[in-house]
């Protein structure tokens, strides 16, 4: 579900970065946000769980979804004046800021070892972004802050009652996105578009509703240390198009900072599993 859910928003992302230069990006993200809750509600009648809609208010659910709507706004936005896979790599960094968040706000304890896992790949995120004498790339921040919101969305999302149907969580999400889309609208104003954009839309659209219900399924029901590793693989999807559909190919230094931002999540997550499978081991030690 992991490696569905990525290859999904790449190819999501590589579609609504080609249309975005033929109308404004919030007209396109609102486009593409009709699209993708029409989808999911279809999705839900075929499932049986539409008389449920009304869970899309649920606290929890609704506030994941307006998270979720900010951390796609910043990340689109950024995406469209990125090389794709460098922005992509930023957005997986969203497992190091986890933890962190873990550390912080839940109280959980962190050895040298996680810290310093965070730490490189800290390096790696600034590798990729790379400062020069001018000051940061304002894009690269923009697409980090989107990354903080997606990793506040994620450990949100293992929060939600399990008797809430994943299609309806997605369902708030989408709707989220088409908001606070069509809100911003109102200041960028909209231009005319063919059919050819709106049928590239459309795909993106079906991409974007089943990563959507993938990933939410992953995060409700798998472990975490053994399905977040599994994110990488977006990584060499968006190399890929971002050479054979834009040229585009990451320098050396970007190179770098992909793979200590890879090799510290890697690392980390490995480091997880062995400590929660300790912690079961002197669980079920009898007393």
């Amino acid at each position: 579900m992991m490696v569905g859910a990525m290859t999904c928003f790449v190819l999501n992302d590589a579609l609504v970065k080609h249309v975005s230069q033929f109308m404004p990006s919030a007209q396109l993200i609102f486009l593409r946000g009709l699209m993708a809750s029409a989808l999911v509600l279809l999705a839900a009648h075929y499932l049986g769980v539409l008389r449920q809609v009304g869970l899309v208010l649920n606290p929890r659910v609704a506030l994941r979804g307006a998270v979720d709507a900010c951390a796609t706004m910043l990340y689109l936005l950024s995406l469209f004046q990125l090389p794709i896979a460098n922005a992509t790599a930023i957005n997986l960094a969203a497992p190091l800021f986890m933890t962190v968040f873990a550390v912080v706000f839940l109280r959980e304890h962190a050895g040298a070892a996680r810290w310093f896992a965070v730490l490189m790949g800290f390096v790696g995120v600034v590798c990729i972004v790379q400062p020069s004498s001018d000051g940061f790339n304002a894009w690269s921040l923009l697409c980090l802050l989107g990354t903080l919101f997606h990793a506040t969305r994620d450990l949100m999302t293992r929060r939600i009652d399990r008797g809430i149907p994943s299609i309806i969580v997605t369902l708030a999400t989408a709707l989220s996105v088409t908001l606070l889309s069509g809100f911003f609208t109102l200041w960028s104003g909209w231009k005319p578009f063919g059919l050819r954009e709106l049928g590239l839309l459309a795909v993106a659209a079906v991409f974007l509703a089943s990563g959507y219900l993938l990933l939410v399924q992953c995060m409700r029901t798998g472990e975490v240390t053994l399905t977040a590793p599994f994110r990488y693989t977006a990584v060499l999807i968006a190399v890929t198009l971002g050479f054979v559909v834009w040229n585009e190919a990451p320098n050396g230094w970007a190179w770098l900072g992909i793979a200590l931002l890879v090799g510290s999540g890697l690392h980390m997550l490995r480091s997880e599993r062995g400590r929660t499978r300790a912690a079961a081991a002197l669980d079920a030690q009898p007393e």
